[in-house]
């Protein structure tokens, strides 16, 4: 199964699939912010800069795949960004729900080196207070509900790959 796995995450196709989904994730957002007119929060703001970051390693990863340690160094990248994706979903639900105290500012706090909201604030750049997010399925899901999903299986599924390219491979693989 592993040796399955790792052939599966040497493909393009499955550095791809991760590229399309970033893009339609973050295109996602776009479209509730500028067409539904759903202001982003600094939370919001995080959860886009780790998917940004998350499509970086990716993009890394369909170009490096095919040798062993940058596959390792592709899915390592992945699977951190997904967890800080884990943690600031984790933390807009927590908000959204009560059980977390959730006390925003509008400052993101990028560091100067990755100051994402001056180079792009139409993207990163927070315009409303954190605690609510809009239904994604109306009554029954909310974004943050949906994003608290998809990033632990996202996580979770690098977690798995990034076991599986650790593994030394039976067919002929590049170091």
């Amino acid at each position: 199964m592993l040796e399955r796995l790792a052939r599966w995450n040497r493909s393009a196709g499955f550095w791809l699939i991760l590229i399309v989904l970033c893009i339609v994730l973050e295109g996602a957002a776009l479209v509730y912010q500028y067409a539904f007119y759903y202001d982003p929060c600094v939370l919001c703001v995080h959860i886009r800069a780790w998917i940004l970051g998350i499509l970086v390693a990716s993009l890394l990863g369909l170009i490096l795949r095919t040798k062993r340690v940058g596959l390792i160094i592709s899915n390592l990248l992945v699977l951190l960004c997904s967890l800080g994706f884990v943690e600031r979903s984790y933390r807009t639900l927590g908000t959204e729900m009560g059980f977390l105290d959730g006390a925003c500012s509008m400052n993101p706090n990028f560091p100067s080196f990755l100051a994402l909201n001056k180079w792009l604030p139409s993207v990163f750049e927070p315009l409303t207070s954190c605690g609510y997010t809009p239904w994604v399925i109306p009554q029954i899901l909310s974004m943050a509900q949906t994003l608290m999903v998809l990033s632990v299986v996202m996580a979770l599924g690098m977690l798995v790959m990034l076991i599986s390219s650790l593994r030394r491979p039976a067919d002929s693989f590049n170091l």
